[in-house]
């Protein structure tokens, strides 16, 4: 035979039928001897007959235990490979005899290259269990990443399906994060630019590189406008396996660089006023314009007008600018709200007297204070007196009234004229830097600082509130709130 496992069943058959048929011819022949007899009539049987009668029996006998014994091996090592099939690993099978040495010889030899294989597959088993974990891990690692990312990622495979995404994508396009995996691009992103975006990306095939595209993008808390990072991702045989947006919101930063453009135009706008004014005059001064003293006074009182303005104007972006930014210094102490109204309105009569404008005013006990700062606080209440008197005409009236709520431990201001009033669309936006209402510029001038300084100072440093009240013709009311000291 040619392979070992067709000579065990083999030689296993060609034993068996030996013993078999030498039990069945010494069976035939016993037989024979004893129907000779029967038929001779012999009473008794001779000698020969006698031994081949005892031939008989003993070859009956040696075929039955022959049967018998290759039944018990076989039984034997069926029992043993019961036991193997039933342990937690291989082993070798004794033979129960040696004439079933050769069978359990090739059997073991078997069960070796089994053990063999069994190991081979339990270590690679085990090396596949630790590329999975290590794979798993680094999953989890990414995802950790992704999602404490504060900008939107959407990462996708190489059938435009999303495979990761964070809370901030989820946000921003409005789906849900546990619904969505492996879920079509165009199903979840509704934005049809952005996933016309990821598909070229995609499709370009580029294995580095990346591409930087500002969009503006329809979300639940309106339009916002983002710049979207797009890259490729490649697999082990370097070929494209997806693509990654990394979304970040620029609508505040545009915003605030807006912002600045303006405030830098109008600084220059407000810079570029008095210091025309200035130069102006000096000029007139120099080339003799000016023959009499009296002139000349006229031209110095201007220039020294115009400096003091671009002085006030200079101070008053300085202020708000350290405020913003948190630099300046606060000196905080229980003050007497009472006292710096006083101080305040005595320092504005002569300009409201100029005007014909009365001032009044219902002040508090003194006993009652705030944590403040004296000098900011001062230069608020004087920067809305002086509003107050610039927008009231000849013949009006100011009147500083101030109310104390023990009960919500405040104390509340107004400043109330009877000037010409804030049309309502200007409202909302009387306290903006450089902000003056169209109506009333022509009435005085200004910056439109002082509003914005007020503003700072009583929200930003005093933690209070500021509020405007006003009806075109008939006024304008300002005021804050402030705590009042335990």
């Amino acid at each position: 035979m040619s392979s070992g496992g067709e000579a065990f069943p083999m030689r296993r058959v060609q034993r068996g039928n030996i013993l078999l048929w030498l039990m069945i011819t010494f069976i035939g022949a016993g037989i024979a001897l004893a129907v000779k007899a029967v038929r001779a009539g012999e009473a008794t049987t001779s000698n020969n007959e006698r031994a081949a009668m005892a031939l008989f029996l003993l070859a009956a006998t040696a075929g039955v235990m022959a049967m018998v014994k290759v039944r018990r091996d076989r039984a034997a090592v069926i029992a043993q490979l019961h036991k193997l099939a039933a342990g937690e690993s291989l082993g070798q099978i004794d033979p129960p005899s040696s004439d079933s040495s050769a069978v359990t010889g090739a059997m073991n030899e078997l069960v070796a290259v089994a053990e063999r294989a069994m190991t081979d597959a339990m270590l690679k088993v085990k090396e596949i269990e630790i590329q999975l974990k290590v794979a798993t891990a680094q999953r989890q690692h990414a995802q950790a990443i992704i999602y404490s990312i504060s900008d939107a990622v959407l990462v996708t495979d190489p059938f435009d399906e999303l495979v990761l995404a964070n809370e901030s994508a989820a946000r921003t396009f409005g789906f849900d994060l546990e619904k969505t995996g492996r879920t079509p691009i165009d199903h979840v992103v509704s934005d049809e630019k952005v996933v016309e975006m990821i598909r070229e990306m995609r499709q370009s095939d580029t294995k580095v590189g990346r591409r930087i595209v500002e969009h503006k993008v329809n979300t639940g808390l309106g339009d916002r406008t983002f710049k979207i990072t797009l890259s490729c991702v490649t697999d082990q045989r370097e070929q494209p396996a997806g693509v990654v947006a990394v979304l970040h919101d620029m609508t505040k930063e545009k915003e605030v660089a807006e912002m600045k453009n303006d405030f830098v135009s109008n600084v220059s706008h407000e810079l570029r006023t008095p210091l025309a004014s200035i130069k102006a005059y000096v000029e007139m001064l120099i080339d003799g314009e000016a023959d009499d003293d009296k002139t000349k006074r006229e031209f110095y009182e201007v220039i020294q007008n115009e400096a003091n303005r671009l002085s006030r104007l200079i101070d008053n972006i300085l202020n708000i600018s350290r405020i913003e930014s948190g630099l300046v210094k606060i000196n905080k102490q229980p003050q007497s709200l009472a006292v710096i109204l006083k101080e305040a309105i005595e320092v504005i009569a002569p300009q409201a007297k100029g005007k014909q404008i009365t001032v009044k005013d219902q002040l508090p006990p003194v006993f009652y204070q705030t944590v403040a700062d004296k000098d900011m606080l001062y230069q608020a209440v004087l920067n809305l007196l002086s509003n107050a008197v610039k927008y009231t005409p000849e013949g009006g009236e100011i009147a500083v009234l101030t109310q104390v709520d023990e009960a919500k431990r405040k104390v509340i201001t107004r400043i109330c004229d009877t000037g010409v009033g804030i049309p309502p669309k200007d409202l909302p936006f009387v306290f903006d830097k450089f902000y003056r209402a169209e109506a009333n510029n022509r009435m005085a001038k200004g910056t439109g600082l002082g509003l914005s300084l007020v503003k700072h100072i009583v929200e930003t440093v005093h933690k209070g509130r500021i509020f405007v009240e006003s009806t075109v013709g008939k006024g304008s009311a300002f005021g804050f709130e402030l705590d009042l000291c335990e």
